[in-house]
């Protein structure tokens, strides 16, 4: 995994995702997820308890792309149906398949309208725009209610300590403040499409809250 940083390359892979007919290649949702976690290392230790959650996530997603059930794991739409048919998804209760597809990829996909939430704000934001209240806003809305007391509380002191708007900018690596927003601009979409597309497939099989 890169140390840096690079807003193009999360630009690129969230691009590759979709497919001609719109399915999301999970091979390259992993890849976005990837260069995401850099950034949010980037920024220290404040989103340690979501980039570490991350990190696992995703290399359960690894496990089923080089297992032998790998051409189920192609896209989101094969995984969901393939897991769907063969009852490896725990749909009501904690049992046998706590790491199942389906719900490692719904952990990533709540996480993902988070970011894509707070970088918007990000890439809309004026010099005086606290990162906190962009961040705190963007996690009551995406996050927060999926998550334990406990949780919510320790998030919300966190935010606290995240660096300004500046800092942010630097971190894309993508030049300076106008090439951020714009290269932010073209990115945002793409991410927001395939959590999109992957929201209305998890509505339509009653996959969005699974234990």
């Amino acid at each position: 995994m890169a140390d840096t940083f690079s807003l193009q390359k999360v630009l690129e892979t969230f691009r590759s995702c979709l497919s001609e007919n719109k399915e999301v290649y999970i091979k390259y949702y992993i890849e976005g997820w990837k260069e995401l976690v850099v950034f949010m290392n980037s920024l220290g230790s404040v989103f340690s308890f979501i980039s570490k959650d991350v990190v696992t996530k995703v290399q359960i997603l690894e496990n089923f792309l080089s297992s032998e059930n790998e051409s189920h794991y192609v896209t989101v739409q094969s995984m969901v149906k393939y897991e769907l048919e063969n009852d490896l998804v725990d749909l009501t209760k904690r049992g046998n398949h706590p790491e199942s597809g389906c719900r490692t990829l719904l952990r990533l996909h709540r996480a993902l309208r988070w970011l894509e939430l707070f970088l918007d704000s990000l890439r809309t934001s004026t010099a005086d725009s606290k990162t906190s209240t962009m961040c705190s806003d963007a996690y009551n809305e995406a996050l927060a209610h999926h998550h334990p007391w406990l949780i919510r509380k320790a998030v919300g002191v966190a935010f606290v300590a995240l660096p300004g708007r500046d800092t942010f900018f630097e971190v894309m690596n993508a030049g300076d403040q106008a090439q951020v927003v714009a290269l932010l601009g073209e990115s945002l979409p793409l991410i927001s499409e395939v959590y999109q597309i992957t929201e209305d497939l998890y509505a339509k099989n009653n996959l969005l809250e699974l234990p």
